[in-house]
């Protein structure tokens, strides 16, 4: 992944010699193989968070009423994501830049159906031993200037590969449904080209407000449940 060594695809060889195309392969391979698999381990992490927050889902759920996870979203960045994050960090090109300085390559959403789920399952998938909680941002109860709400989580969790074992950097956000079907809209709404600033003013103001609403809807979904709840006992 060093820029100084990456082949250019998009151009035919230039050599008076007899194209070698075997000799031309292995240099490919050894060029993108150590990319490959370095966006295979953050698959293989992804994935292996994924399946722990699965498996809460299905314990916890037996212990109540109602299964907590409503769904769960993933992504790992496309490379050239990555490229472009680095060079805006004014990073090398590097592999070891990638894994020492970025940590959202990896990045699962949960949706959960109420508030307090959330914290519920954060505080079971973090009592893992093997999971490291690495950086904290609630932006459920301290929403940011926009109006999003989410709980961020970067987390280290270990992957076992070929040679052994590796530690794995991963984003996770949790949100309730309400929390989510806002940020969607936002993203395609705010990001809209050719706005002029007038329109960008109000449209954000609309925004703020229709996440106030939104954190409301929580609330009062939360109370009926407690009501609920309480009326069955």
């Amino acid at each position: 992944m060093n820029s100084n060594t990456q082949p250019a695809l998009n151009q035919p060889m230039q050599t008076n010699d007899p194209v070698n195309i075997d000799q031309y392969l292995e240099q490919l391979h050894a060029d993108f193989d150590p990319v490959y698999n370095m966006l295979m381990d953050y698959q293989c992490a992804m994935m292996e968070v994924e399946t722990r927050f699965n498996i809460l889902n299905n314990r916890l759920s037996i212990q109540g009423e109602h299964n907590p996870i409503e769904s769960i979203k993933s992504r790992v960045k496309s490379l050239d994501s990555i490229i472009r994050k680095l060079d805006k960090l004014h990073l090398p090109i590097e592999i070891e830049s990638v894994e020492g300085n970025i940590k959202d390559i990896a990045g699962v959403r949960v949706v959960c159906s109420f508030a307090d789920d959330i914290y519920r399952i954060e505080e079971n998938f973090l009592a893992q031993e093997d999971i490291t909680l690495i950086e904290r941002k609630d932006y459920i109860k301290n929403p940011k200037p926009s109006g999003y709400r989410s709980l961020h989580l970067i987390i280290k969790i270990p992957i076992y590969t070929e040679n052994g074992k590796k530690d794995m950097f991963v984003e996770v956000q949790m949100r309730t449904i309400a929390m989510d079907f806002w940020a969607s809209l936002e993203h395609k709404l705010r990001y809209k080209k050719n706005l002029n600033p007038q329109t960008i003013e109000e449209l954000a103001k609309e925004l703020e407000a229709c996440a106030e609403e939104s954190a409301k809807l929580d609330e009062k979904m939360l109370r009926i449940r407690e009501r609920i709840a309480a009326d069955m006992q």
